[in-house]
């Protein structure tokens, strides 16, 4: 039987540019531009869409921003995301579909697959995901993240999300699991994600969808490109007991009510002592630091804490940027986005994009999925037609595994 305890936004973006060594503007500097908005909106009772230019050393950067008053009855936001784990769709797709009245792309995410030829890209997030206040997923490996390698004092395992408290916050997520058999409990390493570590037992179910399992025994914990494992053995579980048996990664979807176990290496070993029939329970959890249990959660690299941003931000690197703000009490947040490359904005640096988000309040702040994922859509009040906001990089929608939604009031 499965026990879930759930506790509790870049594509590697392509050639950002390089900006040229010049001081980062004050926060005097940008609350002014911020105080001059170009447009200013109510979306929905609680919801107000502005947007602003942000003066950098190559030009403005215009930026757009979704303010949000989460209130019981009132606005609040969940997981955008398109059903499954390994799935993608737009943000304007993906915030008509569930009836939101806005959204922003979310986690960077396995994009492509050159590494490892004939093994398909699958198209989830790298960092944890929680949905409907259950365990959506696990954070992959370090070495096996795309997009730019988190700031110091940041993690694979950082997450942006509101616990079932309401309250929005910034946060860890940590999975725990454990696969009790006859011959002993074997640790659960991974939970619907694209990348396993080196020996562990992952679990898959319902929820990652119908993509190839295969990618999940490929490279190690601290290379992307690493070898796929030979050494492979998948398990499905379904009422408390081994369904069935093999010794590749599978694809195909997961019956409702199975588990697939999926392991490498020393986890593959273990899982051969599993012959159909054997009694089997799995328990998992995403533990978070700061004990919070998260109504919805998903990966961000962290910017700001506690009002201050990380040290060692990079400072030369200017590449469209989407980001969350979150207020000193956890009641206010924002959702921002610029536009893409193309004449009308130059891009921010992390440093910028700090210096940028600290005269909005921001107490607390992750930078999610840039580049040519950078998207904000808006649903009209009046028509109920989604619209995308921003300057698109390359002028036209990329699909995202996930995002964040906002709803308005019942």
């Amino acid at each position: 039987m499965l026990t879930v305890v759930a506790q509790a936004v870049l594509f590697a973006c392509p050639a950002a540019q390089a900006a040229p060594a010049a001081r980062v503007p004050s926060s005097a500097e940008i609350a002014k531009t911020a105080e001059s908005a170009e447009a200013t909106e109510t979306v929905a009772p609680g919801v107000t869409y502005r947007a602003f230019k942000v003066p950098t050393p190559r030009g403005d950067t215009r930026m757009h921003e979704l303010a949000v008053v989460p209130a019981s009855g009132g606005p609040h936001a969940e997981l955008l995301y398109p059903g499954t784990v390994a799935a993608r769709s737009t943000v304007s797709r993906m915030v008509g579909a569930r009836n939101a009245v806005a959204g922003v792309n979310g986690d960077f995410f396995h994009v492509e697959e050159t590494q490892h030829p004939g093994v398909p890209a699958t198209g989830s997030p790298t960092g944890p995901a929680v949905v409907d206040g259950s365990p959506l997923k696990g954070a992959v490996p370090l070495g096996q993240r795309y997009g730019p390698r988190p700031p110091p004092g940041a993690t694979p395992e950082d997450v942006f999300g509101v616990g079932t408290d309401g309250v929005a916050r910034l946060d860890r997520l940590t999975l725990s699991g454990t696969v009790k058999t006859p011959t002993g409990p074997l640790a659960v390493g991974g939970l619907n994600q694209y990348a396993l570590p080196v020996g562990a037992v992952g679990v898959f179910d319902s929820r990652w969808g119908a993509t190839s399992r295969a990618r999940a025994v490929c490279g190690t914990d601290t290379s992307r490109a690493g070898a796929c494992s030979t050494d492979v053995q998948e398990v499905a579980v379904r009422d408390g007991k081994v369904e069935a048996v093999s010794a590749a990664a599978g694809s195909g979807a997961i019956p409702p009510g199975t588990m697939v176990l999926l392991g490498r290496d020393a986890g593959a070993r273990a899982l051969r002592a599993l012959a159909p029939g054997t009694p089997v329970q799995v328990d998992y959890d995403l533990a978070a630091a700061s004990g919070t249990r998260f109504a919805f959660a998903l990966g961000v690299s962290t910017l700001i804490r506690g009002g201050s941003p990380l040290a060692g931000l990079d400072a030369k690197a200017a590449a469209p940027r989407t980001a969350v703000c979150v207020a000193a009490d956890g009641h206010g947040l924002r959702l921002l986005a610029t536009d893409g490359r193309g004449g009308r904005s130059a891009g921010l640096t992390l440093s910028e994009l700090a210096a940028a988000l600290r005269p909005l309040g921001c107490a607390d702040a992750g930078y999610l999925d840039g580049g040519g994922s950078v998207t904000m859509a808006t649903r009209d009040g009046g028509t109920g037609k989604v619209a995308v906001r921003n300057t698109l990089d390359g002028g036209a929608e990329r699909e995202v595994p996930n995002g964040i939604a906002v709803f308005a009031g019942q």
